[in-house]
């Protein structure tokens, strides 16, 4: 099922890519950001129902009406695919991956197609995520966020990091012929990408001005659960990426630094403290899921 709103002959700069499953609540707050990005560069909305249990309703429908919307639905198949699907049918010069619970902030377009003009060697580039400061979990993920993204930048500008809550490659990158990201990995299916750039000698260029919230809906014990699953699925994913004899997990000092820094971005006040806590809960359960996959993977 495809539905989608007329556009003009002349092609976007920008297609915008968001593979939705059962997150048309969060969805609904990312498209609001969408359309205040009017002012900016000419860009599509192409939302890939993965095979949610119910079809998009008509709070998302009507956006149509207001943005180049265009929404497909398929067959559950796992992010990776929904993806590949929604580069399918764009038009864009320029592919940007965003998740259905994230925000662009304001500016946020604009700031890319100015780093992507004025970058003419970089071929993909890593967008400025934070957390929602609003709960305790997006706090958490705002320090994790912040330290991770400053451990990796390189002093060239480039980042050993890629999230495609904020991700954006130029189509003439994408061999037609193949698809950008493995349908086999159900998750860590960016960091897999991040390892296909890295053995082509590749690392995406950061844009720090190009803002993308990226919200945590879940409660503290949801995203343990989602964790566990995550950790889990990503260990096949990691297989995948042994394979190719690329490092891409952080060193056990790496881990440490960050792990000091996010106490010292924390602060000394006990909201800062708790998602502290909460960070280092959630990285705990990553490590010991992930630990108990590699000892039992053949």
């Amino acid at each position: 099922m495809v539905e989608c709103q007329p556009t003009s002959t002349a092609s976007p700069l920008f297609s915008i890519i968001v593979a939705v499953y059962n997150d048309w609540i969060a969805l609904d707050a990312c498209l609001r950001s969408l359309e205040q990005q009017s002012d900016g560069p000419t860009f599509e909305v192409i939302v890939v129902d993965d095979g949610s249990s119910e079809a998009a309703p008509e709070a998302i429908r009507q956006w149509m009406t207001r943005l180049p919307l265009t929404i497909v639905r398929q067959l559950h198949g796992g992010t990776s695919a929904a993806r590949n699907y929604g580069i399918h049918i764009s038009e864009g010069s320029v592919l940007l991956f965003v998740d259905a619970d994230c925000r662009t902030q304001t500016g946020c377009l604009a700031a890319l197609a100015a780093a992507i003009d004025d970058s003419p060697r970089h071929s993909c580039f890593q967008l400025h995520l934070v957390g929602d400061g609003s709960r305790t979990v997006g706090r958490a993920e705002e320090l994790r966020l912040r330290a991770l993204q400053k451990q990796m930048l390189q002093p060239d500008g480039r980042i050993r990091y890629l999230n495609t809550a904020g991700f954006a490659i130029r189509r003439s990158r994408v061999n037609p012929e193949e698809c950008l990201f493995d349908p086999f990995a159900q998750r860590g299916e960016d960091t897999l990408l991040l390892a296909n750039l890295m053995q082509a000698g590749e690392l995406p260029l950061f844009v720090a001005n190009a803002t993308v919230q990226h919200a945590r809906p879940l409660s503290f014990t949801q995203c343990l659960l989602k964790d566990v699953r995550s950790a889990y699925l990503e260990g096949r994913t990691y297989a995948i990426i042994a394979s190719k004899g690329v490092r891409i997990r952080v060193s056990n000092r790496e881990r440490l630094e960050m792990l000091l820094s996010t106490w010292k971005i924390a602060g000394q006040n006990s909201i800062g403290r708790t998602a502290w806590l909460v960070l280092v809960a959630r990285q705990t359960v990553q490590r010991i899921v992930s630990f108990g996959y590699e000892c039992l993977r053949p």
